[in-house]
Formats: structure tokens, sequence, C-alpha cells
């Protein structure tokens, strides 16, 4: 027996669909929180001495938490290819926003405490915030589309054609994604802070950690309205066989209002997505009430997965569906690799994602523990 007819052509599509949805929620919670405290670098911290402890408390993991970016956009890239051309030729110009604000990481992390200049410093920040914000707007903003459908077309050829823009993608429902996406993050962040801070420091993104929590509960209760009273959702209408061959067009699909709920009442055990995105901010406010740092964290992780999932539970088995040609809309059965290669990927990922797991938690755990004033103060090595 050839190695790869170990698993069915139809589970390693449906594995490489959850390890998709993984590697986006790993993003999500190592690298978010870099995001959210960029975000909050210029409000919690009121001092130079403030905004270097907060910058040092994501400053020696900030690029290893980048690797789940990495990890998710390779996955695309092999695993789905078509999507990867769609997704990545449609929204060229929001990457293209996103990696402009990402390189402002690393070199505002080099050059902000390279001169003295308090001017020089309050810019740097700025540009902090800029490269925290941004990618959390723009990542959510993406994905209010694709609940929305993409408007792109597929030739019998398979060349794709896309009909949007960028000020296109800025629709309403989508920067209310964008929005919720921010705030998330920022609870996120806001709760690294509390965790790796104390004092002033501390206090400050506790606070903000309310509003940030407070406001994702209402944009994701907002967005779910939202979704369920004016936004269609899809339905494949045709018979299709889950091993057949990746052909987008082999279908017909139909869009309709509230279709985006109808997998929650075929599968309720989905119902644990939703009630995730809910119940982790309620308890971080708990947490954060009683000063329980690690439990603050942990409740926004839950967030995350929880709100995350809800998207992708929602759509199963659409992974992008097309509002200017339904039928060419992408999914799970579709729109992936071969046999053989997806076999090849799940061999590396079994090998490679845990011992990306293992040194993570290695790292956080030589790392562990809150900066101080005396840690900037003392050391040449912080930023």
């Amino acid at each position: 027996m050839i190695l790869h007819q170990l698993i069915d052509y139809d589970t390693l599509r449906l594995i490489w669909w959850v390890l998709l949805g993984v590697l986006l929620i790993g993003f999500a919670l190592m690298d978010g929180f870099d995001l959210g405290v960029a975000i909050l670098l210029p409000f919690a911290g009121q001092t130079d001495i403030e905004r270097r402890v907060i910058i040092n408390t994501i400053g020696p993991v900030w690029e290893g938490n980048q690797v789940w970016l990495v990890l998710g956009g390779g996955a695309i890239f092999a695993a789905w290819p078509i999507l990867y051309a769609v997704s990545f030729s449609g929204f060229y110009l929001a990457m293209f926003a996103i990696l402009m604000a990402l390189i402002l990481r690393p070199v505002g992390f080099k050059y902000r405490s390279k001169r003295e200049s308090v001017r020089w410093r309050r810019n740097w920040d700025w540009a902090l915030f800029i490269g925290g914000f941004v990618p959390a707007l723009i990542f959510g903003v993406a994905v209010g589309n694709v609940l929305q459908g993409v408007p792109f077309r597929l030739g019998t050829d398979m060349r794709i054609f896309y009909d949007g823009s960028f000020f296109g993608l800025l629709n309403p429902f989508a920067l209310l994604c964008g929005l919720l996406s921010v705030t998330m993050l920022t609870m996120h962040g806001a709760n690294w802070i509390v965790l790796k801070t104390e004092g002033v420091v501390a206090a400050r993104a506790r606070r903000f950690g309310r509003i940030a929590t407070l406001a994702s509960l209402a944009l994701y209760a907002l967005g779910g309205i939202a979704l369920w009273l004016f936004i269609d959702g899809y339905q494949v209408t045709s018979t299709f066989a889950p091993a057949g061959p990746s052909n987008p067009l082999a279908k017909s699909v139909e869009a309709a209002g509230g279709l985006w709920f109808s997998n929650y009442a075929a599968h309720p055990w989905m119902m644990i997505a939703p009630v995730l995105g809910f119940l982790g901010p309620v308890l971080v406010l708990v947490a954060l009430q009683f000063k329980r740092e690690l439990l603050a964290m942990a409740g926004s992780g839950l967030a995350i997965i929880g709100i995350i999932a809800s998207v992708g539970l929602s759509m199963f088995p659409f992974i992008l569906p097309s509002s200017a040609q339904p039928g060419a809309s992408l999914t799970v059965w579709d729109s992936s690799s071969s046999h053989v290669t997806l076999f090849i990927m799940l061999v590396s990922t079994a090998i490679f994602l845990p011992l990306i797991c293992a040194y993570t938690a290695w790292a956080y755990k030589l790392l562990w523990g809150k900066v101080r004033d005396d840690d900037i103060n003392g050391s040449g090595h912080a930023y």
C-alpha cells in the first residue's frame, strides 16, 4: 500500500481544515497579545521608563510568536493553493498594508532607545502603535469580508478574476469585525501587561483591559445579530464527492439569509464556540476584578478561541465564498492540494509543530516573571 493511502483524501482535507484553524488561532493567541500590547503602549505607559517596561514584556518573545503567522501563510500556500491565490491577490493592498505596519515593529524596537530625545521616542511609540493597530484591524476586516463573500470569479481554465477594490473591503460589517478584532487583541494585550508588570502600569492596563473586554462582548453580540439579519450565508445545493478532485466549479451554491447559522442547528455541539466567545470575556472581567492574572489571560485566550472558531464552524464546509459567482466558492472538499501533498505536509507538521510548541513553552518558562524598572535600568539588553 502507498503510504498516503493510509488516510482517506476526504479525511486529510478535514484534518487540514482543522489544522488551518489551529494555526490561525495559534497566531491570534501568541502574536495577538504582542499586537495588543503595542496598541496600548502610548496609553498604558505615561513615562519613558513605563513604556520601556511595557516594550520589554514582549521584546524577547515577539519574533518567536510571529512564527505562527508564517506557519499559517505556509499552510494556506501548500494545503489550499487556490485559497492562497484568490486571497493574496484579491486582498493584495490590504496584505501590503499589514506588511508595512508589521515592519514598523522590529524597526521600532531597534531604534526607539537609540536617542534620548523625547520626541524621537514618542514618535517610535506611535509607530509601534500603528504596527499593532493596523494588522489587528485589517485581519478583522478580512474576516468580515470572507463572511459576506468575496467578489471573485473563476474562468473555465481556473483563472482568477477579482472584481473588488481595496476601499470596497471597508464596508460597515467588515469594519465592525475589524473593531472586534482590535478590541479582542487589546483585551489580550492588556491581560499580558497585567501579568508581566506591577504598580501603576498594571493598574492602567487593568482599566483598559476592562474597557476592551466590554467592547469585545458588545461587538461580538452586535456582529452576530448583523450576521443573522443582514448578511447572506452560503449553502452547497448539489451533491458532491468529498474525496473527489479539487474543482470548485463542479458544484452549485445558493446564498440566503441566516444560512451561516444552519450548522449550529444540524450540529448542536458547535455551540461551544460562540459560548466560549461570550464566556471568555466574562471570565476576564471577573479575573481582573479579583486580580487573578493568569485567569484573566486564560479568559482572553478562551474568547479568542471561541470567536475565531465560531467563524470557521459557521462557514463549514466553505473556506472562501464568492459573492460574484457563488458556484466558484472554495470549500474544504474542492480547493485543496493533492492527496500526496496533504499527507506529506501532515507528516512534517506532526514532527515540527510539537517541536515549536515545546521550544515556545521552554522559552516562556525561562522568561517567566514580571518586568520591573530595575530590570530596565540595570540591563544592557533591555529595549
